[in-house]
């Protein structure tokens, strides 16, 4: 294949194995013949709507999308763009594959809030799951190990309660965590952080956190009225109050749970924002993630369309190939029932590794518009 490639064409296809390492790689990518002129001119228009986005009410941006297919790149680089504006903005990772440092090139794992280097107002964290003991426990385990560390002691003698609740679906464990990290940026300064970009998981994951209040609510609903009847037995009365902590705890994490699922579906405080890349099955997949968002709640306004190859005036064949499925692409996207609607904002195919600050502020200048 690689004979089939021109020189500027090579760069382009093996642009994985490509890094900014240094501030001359920078320069050389910012000095690119005429490459913002060329991105004006393509398929897409490349306008993400900063200026709107600056002037909004809404507070969270959510960036989403199948795996693979630079989710991470444009939500750092969003919330590079907000703090260029002096937008104090945190961005969090709630992949559980983690590469948020690894694109900012510094440490932000275990929930610890770290400061960019080079930003006065740009903070990044990855949050993980709930850690608890012996590998992924069923929630019952989890809420056991939750109320613990509460003091309120256990379900342990609830046995059927225990096997209701660890027949529970995968999601309570991120949105536990993803609502403990908003409960604590709700109750500081209003300024504290004014823009949160939350770098989600890919689709299904993230499908299963906004349906996990579903089954949150249903489950731990049972849970409360399972303590509360089981205070009323005669073999529980020695542990009525500390059964009675419990449900109230219950209640409690219910409640923050439902809160944060509120949050994340109104339209005044959070967006979400879909990437994808230009091939059929992408857009097929990035369709109906928005079905799903819209089943849901969620508020959608951009689709991002990653990795677009910047206009040439000759093309060698594998190019060529790629611009005609591209060009398919697109065409099914502006057909597309549930992405047509969407303003769309192209990313373009870059011959480097966007890893670094430098990199994402190209990045940002070249997508945030």
């Amino acid at each position: 294949m690689a004979a089939l490639l021109n020189p500027t064409s090579r760069r382009l296809a093996t642009a994985a194995c490509r890094r900014i390492s240094t501030p001359a790689a920078v320069d050389a990518l910012v000095s690119h013949r005429n490459f913002q002129e060329r991105c004006s001119s393509s398929l897409v228009d490349v306008s993400g709507g900063f200026s709107e986005m600056l002037d909004a009410t809404q507070r969270y941006y959510v960036v989403g999308g199948k795996g693979g297919v630079g989710r991470t790149s444009m939500a750092a680089a969003l919330a590079v763009k907000f703090a260029n504006h002096g937008e104090p903005t945190l961005i969090v990772s709630t992949n559980p594959i983690r590469s948020l440092g690894d694109s900012f090139e510094q440490d932000v794992s275990d929930s610890k809030v770290v400061r960019i280097d080079g930003f006065d107002s740009l903070f990044a964290t990855e949050i993980g799951r709930v850690k608890l003991e012996g590998g992924r426990p069923g929630v019952g385990s989890f809420i056991n190990n939750l109320m613990g560390s509460m003091g309120l002691g256990t379900l342990a003698d609830l046995s059927m309660l225990n096997e209701i609740l660890n027949r529970f679906p995968p999601g309570l464990e991120e949105a536990y965590a993803l609502s403990e990290l908003i409960k604590s940026i709700e109750l500081q300064e209003t300024d504290k952080f004014r823009r949160i970009v939350l770098d989600a998981p890919s689709t299904g994951h993230t499908l299963k956190l906004l349906s996990a209040n579903n089954w949150i609510e249903k489950f731990l609903g049972i849970a409360v009225k399972g303590v509360n009847a089981a205070s009323s037995m005669p073999i529980f009365k020695s542990s009525l109050e500390k059964l009675q902590e419990i449900s109230s705890g219950l209640e409690k994490l219910r409640q923050q749970i439902a809160g944060v699922h509120e949050l994340l579906v109104d339209p005044r405080s959070t967006e979400f924002i879909i990437v994808t890349i230009p091939t059929m099955m992408a857009v097929s997949e990035s369709s109906r993630f928005h079905s799903s968002l819209k089943k849901y709640g969620a508020h959608t306004r951009r689709l991002v369309v990653n990795q677009v190859l910047p206009p040439s005036a000759s093309d060698c064949r594998f190019c060529a190939s790629k611009r005609r499925e591209q060009a398919r692409a697109f065409s099914a996207i502006r057909e597309d029932r549930e992405l047509g609607g969407l303003k769309l904002i192209q990313a373009p195919l870059l011959d480097v590794e966007l890893k670094g600050v430098p990199a994402l502020r190209f990045l940002s200048d070249s997508v945030w518009k």
